[in-house]
């Protein structure tokens, strides 16, 4: 799962006024995914080529019990929960941050072969969406687009920044399901994946400037 990590983010954002900005949430719903990438570099995690190892992605993320098993998930999310908290004092906006980081593993589960794990042993987990394309694009799809719909429901602002951003993650989406299949997975392979989060992160950022919450307007006005 790619774009389908930041549906979270969107319903996050329009549930409350309290959580944190969009662009930090596009960060909790990748964190675990910006930190396995970084580490794979630097070959503290692993994963190679295998064709065929599952009908959408030849990637067998054979090693990575720091950033994808459902224990360090909890870790990740407790950090990044403190350093929310740490910056907004908000313990609403810390427990929105941790939730969205714990989604990406919830999320991977139905999608992964059995790779994930529980708490890095041997008994591995995945539903194995990945082998029925028919299962996992529309599902993808349609978590990212009603996310979408509802955080623009329940924001106001101009509809041009966050539909330049939904159309970015759908074409970038489309790559990664149509493109060519990665040939190797060296540390550019890695630095591409981690350029496409920063580039939507940024965007989310962006966009976040452009919104408000539609509950801070009325109190604006009711003010």
């Amino acid at each position: 799962m790619f774009i389908g990590h930041f549906a979270p983010a969107f319903v996050a954002r329009g549930i409350t006024k309290d959580a944190p900005k969009l662009g930090v949430l596009f960060i909790a719903a990748q964190l675990v995914d910006w930190a396995f990438f970084t580490l794979a570099i630097v070959g503290v995690e692993k994963l190679r080529i295998v064709p065929g190892i599952t009908a959408m992605s030849p990637l067998d993320l054979y090693h990575m019990p720091y950033t994808h098993s459902l224990l360090a998930s909890a870790i990740w999310a407790l950090g990044f929960g403190a350093i929310v908290w740490l910056v907004s004092r908000s313990m609403v906006a810390a427990t929105w941050a941790g939730i969205v980081v714990v989604s990406h593993w919830l999320l991977d589960l139905l999608v992964h072969r059995p790779d994930l794990t529980i708490a890095g042993g041997d008994y591995r987990l995945g539903f194995g969406l990945w082998n029925s394309p028919a299962l996992a694009m529309p599902i993808e799809l349609i978590l990212v687009l009603g996310a979408y719909w509802f955080y623009i429901a329940r924001t106001k602002g101009p509809l041009v920044p966050p539909l330049i951003l939904l159309t970015t993650m759908l074409l970038l989406q489309a790559f990664d399901w149509f493109g060519p299949e990665p040939v190797a997975v060296g540390p550019g392979f890695s630095i591409m994946a981690l350029l496409a989060f920063g580039l939507l992160t940024t965007m989310a950022f962006w966009v976040q400037s452009t919104r408000w919450h539609k509950n801070t307007v009325g109190l604006a006005v009711a003010g």
